[in-house]
């Protein structure tokens, strides 16, 4: 993976099972075992995807008693917002000349 803190959570979020393990952990903490539920796949194949959640930063395995809960650390995401963020204006440009377009369209199409 990348060295940059972007180009890691990119990659890490580009997975969909990942990224419903991510759904998952946004509920509260839970273990490899109960991450494992939903899906097709085996504990150690789970708990591959947490270690490249763990090394984008967006999952920490902590550790009470017999019980190691994941835990979802979002703060990554905050960089990759403000990252696409940037690309609003881009997207707002665009719908608003779209906008535009449609309604001299329909003002023809009522002349006619």
């Amino acid at each position: 993976m990348a060295d940059d803190p972007l180009s890691t959570t990119f990659a890490a979020l580009a997975d969909p099972t990942r990224r419903a393990i991510l759904a998952r952990l946004a509920e509260g903490a839970a273990t490899v075992k109960e991450l494992s539920a939903p899906f097709a796949m085996s504990g150690p194949a789970v708990s591959k995807h947490l270690r490249v959640l763990e090394r984008a930063g967006l999952v920490v395995r902590g550790r009470d008693a017999q019980w190691r809960p994941c835990t979802l650390d979002a703060t990554p995401l905050r960089e990759v917002a403000e990252w696409t963020d940037g690309y609003r204006r881009f997207w707002d440009d665009s719908h608003r000349r779209l906008d535009a377009y449609l309604e001299r369209m329909k003002e023809q199409e009522d002349d006619h």
